[in-house]
């Protein structure tokens, strides 16, 4: 691909793809410089499409994060899931696929096959700091060239933020010549409202077990903003009365644990004080029931 003009201004769309896992929103976050997007240890704590967006002096990249693309978990929440990872590849100006560094699977060559030929695609082989051997990253290389045509392969860590800067000069190869998509000090396309319901979201994935963070949704039922502080009132829904119990903890300690931790995150990126209160009611059956998942905005 010819590249253009070293001093035009570039501005595109990006998807970063890949298995559930792998550090795409970590990545997004490390790029932008931020947390625009909410990250954990547990596999898809990504639901939505949210854009990460860095300004430099020359060029807007405007990161699309996804969820993780998975086959194995059936439900009308996953299967939304999945056509959102499907339709923000065919409307992008690049695709971004994220790997983990040493070894590509089955479902790594899933996501690969949703790739559109007619968009230039670079790969990022995260993780790089706990490969062990990094001759690896050789032959895995040369698979992926076989299964796609990458325009760059990368090892970065997105953890350490080793490979970025050349992960981003790959990347502005592959936009186009235009003015900003954005404001230049705007670092992702949501608003308050929602970056607050994922806050809450992620400290339940992060302080509680394997069940029941995939069991709740969170809806932000106020958020008001009186002089230099925010009120935001939200309500964590869960599938079952067992589920509710455990978010809840022993005297309500657990959900007091988690609004604390969401409501220092909020102050740090909002830049002022927060009133978080936060309940937890019981909806059944909500992940696969059209009407819930969209008033929960999937």
């Amino acid at each position: 691909m010819a590249e253009r003009e070293a001093g035009e201004f570039r501005c595109g769309l990006i998807a970063i793809v890949g298995r559930p896992n792998v550090g795409k929103s970590t990545l997004v976050n490390r790029l932008v410089g931020e947390r625009v997007t909410i990250t954990s240890r547990k596999a898809q704590t990504t639901r939505h499409r949210v854009s990460g967006i860095l300004t430099t002096a020359d060029t807007q990249f405007v990161l699309v994060d996804t969820p993780g693309f998975q086959t194995k978990h059936r439900s009308r929440l996953n299967d939304r899931m999945n056509r959102t990872v499907t339709q923000s590849i065919a409307d992008v100006d690049a695709a971004l696929l994220v790997v983990e560094a040493g070894r590509t699977t089955d479902a790594d060559r899933a996501v690969i096959r949703l790739l559109p030929p007619h968009t230039p695609a670079l790969a990022a082989l995260n993780k790089l700091d706990r490969l062990k051997d990094r001759d690896a990253l050789l032959p895995q290389m040369a698979e992926l060239a076989e299964l796609a045509r990458f325009e760059a392969m990368v090892p970065v860590s997105a953890e350490k933020g080793e490979g970025v800067v050349a992960l981003l000069d790959e990347a502005r190869k592959l936009l186009p010549p235009g003015e900003p998509l954005f404001d230049v000090d705007a670092i992702t396309d949501r608003d308050e409202r929602f970056i607050a319901a994922e806050f809450v979201r992620e400290k339940i994935f992060r302080l509680l077990g394997e069940e029941v963070p995939y069991a709740t949704a969170v809806a932000i039922e106020r958020f008001v903003h009186e002089a230099a502080i925010r009120r935001i009132h939200a309500t964590v829904y869960v599938d079952r009365d067992n589920q509710r119990a455990i978010l809840l903890g022993a005297g309500g300690a657990q959900m007091k644990a988690i609004a604390s931790a969401a409501r220092a995150e909020m102050e740090r990126l909002f830049g002022g004080p927060v009133f978080l209160a936060v309940q937890v009611r019981v909806r059944r059956g909500w992940a696969d029931d059209d009407t819930e998942l969209a008033r929960f905005g999937y």
